[in-house]
């Protein structure tokens, strides 16, 4: 993104002084303009100047990324991204992505990116550590299973407590089931959705919890005999919100946060969800 600058000069100032203290003072002002702050970032809250870095998981699934490949700007966050950039008044070409892990983004400390997105619920705790966006999208916990399942054809939040149930560690939908279902023996931990879908797959637990989209793709793209058993109700908070992760406190947190409202109010979140990602119909709310 090209950063307009005065043309105007100090035309009074003789040679002697540009020489002398009033030019090492401008060499001081210009190191400090292109410097870093303590969290690794330029002093404009930028990774790179004149660029907007984002992250995303590696690897980052369809349908928040098709095919792995953010910047073709195909699937849900992937469009988010590039529609907040422009929102913002970056050229696509000014969009750098870069790769994380689920929790490396959320950790305090340092970032090497300036926005990301990796379906973060926005919560109290993560708040900490790491400063939220509004929220981009809000979905809800899905329960799903595969044919032959003992988890097949469960309708109810009664049905599911004595099964082995897994998520994906650190995510709400692992939250979910130890606050909402609080199966029998307890929440099983996976690394990644990945890890949750092979061990669904091969026996090892009956169901998983991920959020709407995930499930619709999940059952109908990745599961052999893949099965929607039912949302989880939500709680007093609401569905879960999605929102850009930035650095604590960085100074990009107010504009994209307003970017974000702008495509809400625009209809352009709406837009982009209806096309990446599927409807609520056919996973009724489990009780």
């Amino acid at each position: 993104m090209t950063r307009r600058t005065s043309s105007r000069r100090p035309f009074a100032r003789s040679i002697a002084a540009l020489v002398g203290a009033g030019a090492a003072a401008f060499v001081l002002v210009a190191c400090a303009s292109t410097g870093a702050g303590d969290d690794g970032t330029a002093d404009d809250g930028h990774v790179t100047p004149g660029k907007l870095t984002v992250g995303t998981g590696e690897p980052a699934y369809f349908p928040w990324v098709l095919d792995d490949a953010p910047e073709s700007g195909k699937g849900f966050e992937a469009a988010v991204a590039y529609a907040v950039a422009d929102e913002l008044g970056y050229a696509r070409d000014d969009v750098v992505w870069v790769r994380t892990t689920f929790d490396q983004a959320i950790a305090p400390g340092p970032k090497d990116f300036d926005l990301n997105l990796q379906q973060f619920s926005i919560t109290d705790e993560r708040a900490e550590s790491v400063d939220f966006s509004s929220p981009y999208y809000e979905t809800t916990q899905v329960v799903i299973t595969v044919e032959g399942s003992p988890a097949s054809g469960a309708s109810s939040i009664a049905d599911l407590k004595p099964l082995l149930i897994g998520a994906q560690t650190g995510t709400t939908s692992f939250d979910a089931i130890e606050q909402v279902i609080q199966p029998a023996a307890g929440a099983m931990v996976f690394n990644t959705n990945d890890d949750a879908k092979l061990a669904l797959q091969s026996g090892t637990v009956d169901a998983i919890v991920v959020d709407l989209p995930t499930a619709f793709y999940l059952t109908g793209a990745e599961l052999d005999g893949g099965e929607i058993i039912g949302q989880l109700p939500e709680t007093s908070e609401g569905g879960d919100e999605f929102g850009i992760v930035l650095a604590k406190d960085s100074p990009l947190t107010a504009d994209v946060t307003a970017a974000v409202d702008a495509l809400r109010a625009d209809g352009t979140l709406d837009d982009l969800a209806a096309e990446w990602l599927g409807g609520d119909d056919t996973a009724p709310v489990l009780e």
